[in-house]
């Protein structure tokens, strides 16, 4: 029979949280000490867990390998791991070019222009030639690439990836947003392939070698495309937003898009709009202001869709819409129009089959 050991009072480990840090840069001389700190307190509080564990289990006998978890055993190992992360100036290991953020223990590219007040959390990457305003907060496993430009009081979450865009002040990114990477676009060679399409406008693309080339190096080298999102704009996790081909992929101040949502390429979207779960906007849509869009609507490429616009769950929009109202149905069309096409196909449907119904 098994005995519930009695247990020990042992004094626990004082854990001081750290500050927040006002001002960015360098992680300094304070480095090795934080790492020989780790290297103690981890596998202090490892063995402290297993030992409670053990005991909650009335098995402590069968568990005394726990008492070799030794800051001794394992300081040196977690210490070689710690010092193989980051170098004694805080940069990455074979990256000379970037810096750990003392506010948050983010990596920075030197090239990068950051206010002091930014907090940027570990595994958070910013890249070259970047600008983050003031009083923003990355969170871990994002990735602001290069050239890209954050707003002031803008909120990025986990594992959100910006490049070529521009976000506005006041934003909210939720995790594992996309924003800025090509739209989707290929064509067909004289043998069949599949081939991506360059992100050039197909009215200017000429048969010719010369002027093609000459395009793709103005347009691609020249004038890189971007996507550009608005002031007080809300984005839901895991949307895409795609930069844009002839003309840059735009999100009006104060629209709030929900979870799931895609916005192909070359989409100019208004102010003040709202865009429900599973969205899909085709590329080259204009949509206007205070347009509401329900859960799973479907929008063709190409079309227009004026200010004041409201389309029910499921729609597809497949030619533009030039009046402001109400709409439904596959295709849209104006509200009441859709509830009697609803109604005669119902009555229709009890006429033929008296017998299901």
């Amino acid at each position: 029979m098994l005995v519930q050991p009695k247990s020990r009072r042992t004094k626990k480990p004082s854990i001081t949280k750290a500050l927040p840090v006002k001002h960015g840069g360098y992680s300094g001389s304070n480095t090795n000490r934080h790492q020989g700190v780790l290297s103690l307190l981890g596998p202090q509080l490892m063995a402290s867990a297993l030992r409670r564990l053990a005991a909650a289990f009335y098995c402590w006998p069968h568990l005394q390998f726990v008492r070799s978890l030794s800051p001794l055993r394992f300081g040196n190992g977690y210490r070689s791991f710690v010092s193989s992360v980051s170098s004694e100036d805080g940069a990455p290991t074979g990256h000379p070019d970037f810096g750990q953020w003392k506010n948050g223990g983010g990596f920075f590219h030197k090239s990068a222009c950051i206010d002091p007040t930014v907090f940027i959390e570990f595994g958070a990457v910013v890249h070259s030639k970047s600008v983050v305003g003031e009083h923003v907060c990355i969170g871990s496993g994002a990735v602001i690439g290069p050239s890209v430009t954050v707003g002031q009081s803008t909120k990025i979450g986990y594992n959100v990836a910006l490049s070529n865009c521009s976000i506005g002040d006041s934003c909210i990114i939720h995790n594992g947003v996309c924003i800025g990477q090509d739209g989707f676009g290929f064509m067909v060679d004289e043998h069949g392939n599949m081939l991506k399409k360059p992100q050039v406008s197909d009215a200017f693309i000429n048969r010719s070698i010369l002027l093609y080339v000459f395009l793709v190096f103005f347009f691609l080298i020249l004038k890189m495309l971007n996507a550009r999102i608005g002031n007080h704009v809300e984005i839901g996790a895991n949307t895409c937003v795609d930069r844009g081909s002839w003309r840059d992929t735009v999100v009006g101040d104060h629209s709030k898009i929900d979870n799931l949502v895609q916005i192909g390429h070359n989409v100019v979207i208004g102010k003040n709009c709202i865009l429900c779960g599973l969205v899909g906007i085709a590329g080259s849509v204009t949509i206007g202001d205070y347009v509401t869009m329900g859960g799973r609507v479907a929008v063709r490429d190409h079309v227009s869709i004026v200010s004041k616009v409201r389309l029910a769950g499921m729609s597809c929009v497949t030619k533009d819409i030039t009046e402001p109202g109400d709409y439904g149905g596959f295709p849209a069309v104006p509200a009441h129009q859709w509830r009697r096409q609803v109604t005669n196909y119902s009555r229709t449907s009890k006429q033929r089959n008296p017998g299901n119904h």
